[in-house]
């Protein structure tokens, strides 16, 4: 395992929220949003399809987004940035992962998402697939100083 994987690793499991961009005829949007993840670093969210970020990933399944732990002004910022491809989940199987992965995270939220999970019009797992991280480390606590690649080939 790479020095940023490991980093990646250690950053996501101290965040619950992710800031998700998307893009439909050449203009942007971003949200936060929980997430969760799998072993194989794929990112879980749960939301309503009728969302903004939900219609444009019907539309357009690239995506982008950034994992950044709050920070005073006078500190040194660290985060994971990550581009991959987004994905509302259909099968049954699927779905039945994400909802564990996510449960294990939110075990407070199980319940509603199995509840919104049976209603027609109900909030629905997406599933984000990494192509690349990208951490900064200013601080150098983890890392060296600087902004660093990893390719998800290489994860």
């Amino acid at each position: 395992m790479s020095e940023i994987e490991q980093f990646v690793r250690r950053y996501i499991a101290d965040v619950i929220h992710l800031s998700l961009a998307t893009c439909v005829n050449n203009k942007p949007w971003v949200c936060e949003l929980h997430y969760a993840y799998d072993d194989d670093l794929n990112f879980y969210f749960f939301s309503l399809p009728t969302t903004r970020h939900c219609q444009e990933i019907e539309q357009n399944a690239s995506v982008s987004g950034t994992i950044v732990m709050s920070h005073e002004l006078d500190d040194k910022p660290q985060g994971v940035y990550f581009e991959g491809r987004a994905e509302k989940l259909k099968d049954t199987h699927a779905v039945e992962n994400a909802l564990q992965i996510y449960g294990e995270r939110f075990n407070d939220r199980a319940a509603f998402a199995k509840a919104e999970l049976a209603k027609e019009d109900g909030w629905r797992f997406y599933k984000v697939t990494v192509s690349d991280f990208y951490v900064f480390d200013v601080r150098g606590e983890l890392m060296p100083p600087g902004k660093h690649h990893l390719s998800r080939s290489a994860v």
